[in-house]
């Protein structure tokens, strides 16, 4: 079966995850599916409006977990909008804020999807609190990461994998707690 997004050429989904800061839920899922889909997908992330930093309780758990933040950095989705970037196969929302905002044109028109996950920046409470909710919030993108790993990619069709992205998105979504 032909493909959509895959070739002989690029056998790497490359994924862009989207956010307005880019300091939170992108980057964890830029962690998290460069992780479990080491050899399979190449994951970046970038925010409409970069916070110019990574949220510390977001950095301390990535640490913790054993990912090397020095690899993470808050960027604009311009640094992936141009013509000598990588071509992004599939874009994820990850933030409500992201929603409604126009996206850059991406080469290659991608796959997109909407996963909307809590913000750790909004979580209230006591610095032991705030790194429950961020762990809380870092397993539900993890899940999310998986479950987008598993996807036969190499197998499906352009709609087949849109619908496949975007089911995994619906049941995927976690709101503010």
């Amino acid at each position: 079966m032909s493909n959509a997004i895959t070739n002989d050429n690029n056998p790497i989904i490359n994924v862009l995850v989207l956010c307005t800061g880019n300091s939170a839920r992108s980057v964890m899922g830029e962690a998290t599916l460069n992780k479990f889909g080491a050899g399979k997908i190449k994951a970046f992330s970038a925010g409409s409006k970069p916070s110019g930093m990574i949220n510390t309780h977001v950095k301390r758990l990535l640490d913790q977990k054993g990912y090397d933040t020095a690899l993470y950095r808050s960027k604009s989705w311009d640094e992936f909008a141009g013509d000598d970037v990588p071509k992004m196969d599939i874009v994820v929302t990850v933030c409500d804020n992201a929603v409604g905002e126009t996206c850059p044109y991406w080469p290659g028109s991608p796959i997109r999807a909407h996963c909307g996950f809590a913000d750790p920046a909004t979580q209230t409470g006591s610095d032991d609190e705030i790194m429950a909710k961020t762990e809380t919030i870092y397993e539900a993108v993890e899940a999310f990461s998986k479950a987008l790993v598993e996807i036969p990619f190499g197998t499906l069709s352009q709609e087949e994998l849109q619908q496949r992205i975007t089911t995994i998105a619906d049941q995927s979504q976690m709101h503010d707690r």
